[in-house]
């Protein structure tokens, strides 16, 4: 049975989907979700879905082991990042080499980097007059947004569509695909 990682800041749908997904899986489940944020709603979903959850600091992330070691206790066969906004630090990177992916919702190359996550992102796209975008799934490294490409999904873009219709658009596209595609990676 493989074993995931998820690594979230906020409400914390991706992860709930996540969790749903391989609740009666053969191949793998989620053991655990970590986040930054001790107020994000993931931790509520974790509570109802009886899934570990726990919250750390920047200083336990990227200026000491402690979360490197909650790693290593947890083995993960792979870390998934479903709206996880810091930057993962290089040594755990190192310690998971191509074991770590996250979700952008855009269509990698565009509208990525710092600061692009997000409404900053389906804004971008409605201000830039965008006909279509979409969801990538990418490895992460030391950039953000940066890592080899794994999977794309695209939806139309209308001229009439606000920021939250992109965001609805891409939240289904998340829905849809983030699960299935992690799936075909454990196997």
């Amino acid at each position: 049975m493989k074993r995931v990682v998820i690594f979230a800041s906020g409400s914390g749908s991706n992860a709930e989907n996540l969790i749903k997904f391989f609740h009666n899986s053969d191949n793998a489940s989620v053991i655990q979700v970590l986040t930054n944020n001790p107020h994000a709603k993931v931790l509520d979903r974790c509570k109802k879905l009886n899934v570990s959850a726990l919250s750390f600091n920047r200083i336990a992330f990227s200026k000491s082991d402690d979360v490197l070691n909650i790693l290593k206790a947890s083995q993960p066969d792979l870390i998934v990042l479903a709206g996880f906004l810091w930057k993962f630090p290089e040594f755990i990177l190192k310690a998971y080499n191509n074991k770590v992916i996250n979700i952008h919702p855009a269509l990698l190359p565009n509208y990525g980097g710092k600061g692009m996550y997000g409404m900053n992102v389906h804004q971008a796209v409605v201000e830039n007059k965008e006909t279509e975008t979409g969801i990538t799934i990418h490895y992460v490294n030391e950039n953000y947004d940066e890592g080899a490409i794994i999977f794309q999904a695209k939806c139309k873009v209308s001229s009439t569509d606000s920021a939250e219709d992109v965001a609805e658009k891409i939240h289904l596209l998340e829905m849809e695909h983030f699960p299935e595609v992690v799936n075909e990676l454990l196997k």
